[in-house]
């Protein structure tokens, strides 16, 4: 079952600061007064809240697609923050890693794909779940 690998844990010795284009950016036509730059952006603290509770998985298969989340893609995983219904989540059944949506229910936890050809995990009362984290960032190289 596991659709994740364990890259490792973040390390955030030095910000990474990009530069930051003052405007939105529009996915038509350009526009020649979008041709400056505001400010810059850290992506360390944009991804993150807590770098030292945060790591990084590699998504295997597609059972997230429908949240965007693809296969190859980077998730940045936050173990300090608390899991809430409707959070995309790392979470181990019975010894093997997953990333599902969590819903609660009726006092039950459930994990649901967010790919329709996925069944929906009810853990059973003799299984184990462990919540390992929130997914709190994504990130693709095109």
């Amino acid at each position: 079952m596991s659709d994740i690998t364990l890259c490792g844990r973040i390390t955030t010795a030095q910000p990474c600061s990009l530069p930051l284009a003052g405007t939105g950016i529009r996915a038509g036509f350009p526009s020649p007064a979008d041709d400056y730059l505001d400010s810059s952006i850290d992506l360390n603290g944009y991804l993150m809240s807590d770098p030292d509770a945060c790591f990084v998985v590699r998504v295997q298969g597609d059972s997230m697609s429908g949240a965007g989340i693809m296969e190859g893609d980077l998730l940045i995983v936050d173990k300090g923050r608390p899991a809430l219904h409707g959070d995309i989540v790392v979470a181990v059944v019975d010894g093997d890693f997953t990333v599902k949506r969590l819903h609660r229910r009726d006092g039950r936890l459930a994990l649901r794909p967010e790919n329709p050809a996925y069944p929906i995990l009810v853990p059973q009362n003799e299984q184990e779940l462990l919540i390992w984290g929130v997914v709190c960032g994504c990130v693709r190289r095109y």
